[in-house]
């Protein structure tokens, strides 16, 4: 009799309805969601702990679960704000040979080693002008301030030109930059070696291996067309 009762002759009228109440006895009363509303207007960028928080200050009792669910419910969840877009500065072109030299290190492969060499550790510094693309490689068997300055003296040597600056990342070969010894006499070996021959020096940007892209680049070049294809049985 009840499918009877509900025919009138269309069978949209004998599709199976939704049980689901049409009040919930633990919903959000009208007082709860102006409270709600009116403190997202006031907050638009608070998370949803921190907004919870907010609303027990001011007498609400749900649960932080409770509430998520309501705010999705009415549409006000968290506004993100945007995140401020990274504008790159304008690459300063060099206009010749010697205005600044990228300089880096790199770590020789482990797979490389074998023999005698194998287990140790072996650095490859690497020099290049940003003018020229003049190149300059050296090896060495110890990653310190101590083999950066040997290495800046034979680069001096070496290039053709006078040295106005030079460009390394903030590793601690380089720089104490982020080290609580800022004091001159406490300048690495290689700052120092620099102020001696009176080379500027330009720190990239934290984290940013990019700008010193020539000679990451090449680093990569190298590992393409020399590590791949090499083996060494000692630094020698």
């Amino acid at each position: 009799y009840r499918w009877l009762r509900r025919y009138d002759g269309s069978l949209e009228s004998l599709r199976n309805k939704s049980r689901r109440p049409k009040h919930h006895p633990k919903a959000h009363t009208a007082a709860e969601l102006k409270l709600i509303q009116d403190m997202r207007r006031r907050n638009p960028e608070a998370g949803l702990v921190v907004f919870w928080v907010k609303l027990r200050q001011r007498g609400y009792s749900r649960s932080v679960t409770g509430l998520y669910r309501t705010l999705k419910r009415i549409g006000v969840t968290p506004v993100k704000p945007p995140n401020p877009k990274y504008v790159p500065k304008p690459y300063e072109q060099m206009l010749y040979p010697g205005q600044r030299i990228q300089i880096d290190v790199k770590f020789v492969p482990s797979a490389c080693l074998t023999g005698e060499a194998k287990g140790k550790r072996f650095y490859q510094y690497t020099a290049i002008d940003e003018f020229s693309r003049w190149r300059y490689v050296e090896a060495f068997e110890e990653h310190s301030t101590y083999s950066s300055m040997i290495f800046l003296g034979h680069l001096v040597q070496a290039f053709p030109m006078p040295i106005e600056c030079v460009q390394t990342d903030n590793g601690t070969e380089f720089t104490k930059r982020f080290t609580k010894a800022r004091l001159d006499e406490d300048l690495t070996l290689f700052e120092r070696k620099l102020k001696e021959l009176g080379i500027k020096h330009k720190k990239i940007r934290p984290f940013t291996p990019r700008h010193n892209g020539k000679v990451e680049r090449s680093h990569r070049k190298d590992n393409e067309r020399f590590y791949a294809t090499h083996c060494f049985f000692s630094f020698e």
